[in-house]
């Protein structure tokens, strides 16, 4: 049927609908303007108010037919174009038609609340609660103009079907969405527990051990955990990460752990700063009940701590006075509050040594109290000694006497171990010849001899192990013109010596 030009300019000036001109830049430009407005604001808004009219972008009201046949072609469309075989192009098909998206998003719906970030359950979303206008508009610092990819259809079917214990840990295994909330009755929340025993999965164990703290009572927790070792040391070690102190300590008072109970009490020591109050907490702990080994180790923690509070305050004293010179040539560098036994016996063999034992601060004190061993003793007072240079209190240190009243030098460490501590803090060449000489083995004395250069030790060695040939190689290390060179000289021109070479 063909139109006269006359009908065709009559039906296209009737029509409600508008030819695109190239001159209307001024309600192209609204469009895009609109239109980007409403898709910036999209990902922040995602249900309707129900009492606000909806329109598209065509200006049909959304929910009617006419609206609800353009969605369904738009569908099928767009269903086309999807289901096209790989044989096929876009090509082969008819060119589908550009349509713009329909806003279904109402004015009222930007005054809604923000989300909840409680509201989302492993992952499920809940409706209700969303981010208002003003906080998108000004907090927002990026746009995102891609859809948002929600999770497959299967992952939230999982979280609604009713799962046994067995196949919910296995769930949980895997990294997939889970509820447990859905264990009410106590036989399914402990065959839970021992699901995930069977595992041998810490996260597994541990997150079920944070359901069952949360739903059950603390006595049926630890009545149940009781028999559960495994999954008692997961929880106790749980505790003891999330510093749920008082809770861990009453759970193991109900399980007559009382030992460790105890030790745990002991180290909240650390977290007090007054001395005092440390002091009272520690003589406090002296009664908690600890194993035998474990109590005399916090009654001495005790009494060595009141100890050097007393050192302390008394030294402070002294050395504000000048009247020790020991404390004028050497000012104490640190406190001595809360250091171990051992560096207080050497603060105290180095600026109480020499003090009658009745003293809090004399080193046989120290020495008695604690029941310090004589090698431990030894060493330290003897590094004490030697770094203050103190040669005739090192000498003392190792002499004895037998009761016929004869002197005798005694080291029950060892003398090559007082070598080399007298070396270690520059000892004189004559102090350390003195000890090389009372070493036992002959041939660790010529070594500790040769490297200290402790000469006429070496050379007496050699000659009394009539080793000519020795002696002779010795002689080259020794300087010429030396009374050490002159001494090898002669003892080797001694013809009374009978040499083995």
């Amino acid at each position: 049927m063909s139109r006269t030009k006359n009908d065709e300019e009559e039906y296209w000036n009737s029509t409600k609908c508008k030819a695109f001109m190239f001159d209307d830049d001024d309600e192209f430009t609204e469009l895009k303007e609109s239109k980007r407005a409403v898709n910036s604001i999209r990902s922040i808004v995602e249900e309707d108010d129900d009492d606000v009219e909806k329109v598209s972008w065509s200006g049909e009201p959304v929910g009617s037919i006419s609206w609800s046949i353009k969605e369904s072609a738009t569908g099928i469309r767009a269903g086309d174009t999807r289901d096209l075989g790989p044989g096929k192009s876009l090509s082969d098909t008819s060119q589908p038609t550009l349509s713009k998206p329909g806003s279904t998003y109402s004015l009222s719906s930007f005054f809604k609340g923000k989300r909840d970030p409680s509201s989302v359950l492993f992952g499920v979303s809940r409706p209700g609660s969303f981010q208002s206008l003003s906080d998108s508009v000004i907090g927002s610092t990026t746009t995102n103009y891609a859809p948002n990819l929600r999770k497959s259809k299967a992952d939230y079917k999982d979280i609604l079907i009713d799962w046994s214990p067995l196949e919910t840990v296995r769930q949980m295994q895997k990294g997939r969405m889970y509820s447990l909330e859905r264990f009410r009755s106590l036989s399914d929340k402990l065959h839970l527990v021992d699901e995930a025993v069977r595992t041998h999965d810490g996260n597994v164990i541990t997150a079920i051990l944070i359901f069952l703290k949360k739903s059950l009572s603390k006595e049926v927790l630890f009545r149940e955990l009781e028999c559960r070792q495994v999954a008692l040391q997961h929880f106790v070690y749980y505790l003891k990460e999330t510093g749920e102190q008082k809770l861990l300590l009453e759970m193991l008072k109900v399980l007559g752990r009382t030992e460790e109970a105890a030790l745990l009490q002991y180290k909240d020591h650390l977290n007090i700063k007054s001395q005092v109050k440390k002091t009272e907490y520690l003589k406090n702990c002296t009664g908690l009940p600890f194993a035998s080994d474990d109590a005399t180790f916090v009654k001495d923690h005790y009494t060595l701590l009141d100890r050097q509070i007393i050192i302390e305050e008394n030294d402070k004293r002294i050395e504000a006075s000048g009247q020790m010179e020991v404390f004028r040539k050497h000012p104490r560098k640190a406190s001595i509050l809360h250091m171990p036994l051992v560096t207080t016996l050497y603060y105290s063999c180095f600026y109480h040594y020499g003090e009658s034992e009745g003293t809090f601060s004399s080193p046989a004190n120290l020495k008695a109290t604690f029941k310090i061993s004589d090698k431990q003793y030894l060493l330290t007072t003897l590094a004490a000694r030697a770094k203050l240079k103190a040669w005739k209190d090192v000498d003392t240190l190792f002499t004895t006497k037998n009761w016929l009243g004869y002197t005798k030098k005694k080291a029950p460490i060892g003398f090559h171990r007082v070598v080399d501590i007298l070396h270690k803090n520059n000892a004189p060449v004559e102090v350390i010849q003195e000890y090389v000489a009372l070493v036992d083995s002959t041939e660790l004395k010529l070594n500790l001899a040769t490297k200290y250069k402790c000469h006429n030790i070496a050379i007496d060695t050699y000659r009394d192990l009539k080793d000519r040939q020795q002696l002779v190689l010795y002689r080259d290390k020794v300087e010429k013109n030396t009374q050490e060179h002159r001494k090898i000289d002669y003892i080797l021109s001694n013809s009374q010596i009978r040499w083995k070479n």
